[in-house]
């Protein structure tokens, strides 16, 4: 199967990564300034220590650093820096002691702010705070960073199939806890079980 053609934003991170390649510090600080947000909110969904979001982004740019000359463009550019990122996080969390997908830690992501727009983005939150953290990562993928199956199973290093079916138990799970939290019913520190 060809690779689709890169979107206009891909080639333009694409053009900083071949830059980047030469030695050129300021793409890398273009690099950066374009996807730490991304980094940080997909990092925070295995972990709410800020000191090992900040950890893993700094170690995923060090290895784009020095990975950016042996980029074959396969995939989005994004796809390869996100799967960086997954195996830098995963790295980090076994080197401090903890469980890659531990749920314990996790925090509310959003702020309460009494505006109705925030509101609903308070109420998705704390859905997704209640899914199993392997279910808030494809979700996160797919619905935050607009990647697709494919994608998501290169980063995560897991078949496809393991995606769908991750996306689906997920979705469903959301389904049914959504109006309990609309309601007040659903327990303040409910997680999902095992994922699938």
């Amino acid at each position: 199967m060809t690779p689709s053609p890169p979107a206009a934003d891909d080639l333009a991170d694409r053009a900083l990564l071949q830059q980047l390649a030469t030695g050129d510090r300021a793409a890398l600080s273009a690099l950066y300034r374009a996807y730490h947000r991304r980094l940080a909110r997909f990092v925070g969904r295995m972990t709410r220590r800020a000191d090992i979001v900040d950890e893993v982004i700094n170690d995923c740019f060090w290895i784009v650093w020095q990975k950016a000359g042996s980029f074959r463009g396969e995939a989005r550019l994004s796809t390869w820096i996100m799967g960086i990122a997954y195996r830098c996080a995963l790295k980090a969390l076994r080197q401090h002691g903890e469980d890659p997908l531990a749920d314990d830690e996790a925090g509310p992501p959003l702020a309460h702010d009494p505006q109705p727009e925030h509101e609903l983005r308070d109420w998705v939150a704390k859905g997704l705070q209640r899914l199993s953290a392997d279910h808030r990562l494809v979700l996160e993928l797919a619905y935050g960073g607009g990647h697709s199956v494919d994608e998501i199973a290169a980063i995560l290093q897991c078949p496809e199939g393991t995606v769908k079916a991750r996306m689906f138990h997920a979705r469903t799970r959301l389904r049914h806890l959504l109006p309990q939290l609309a309601d007040g019913t659903a327990g303040a520190t409910g997680t999902e079980g095992s994922p699938r």
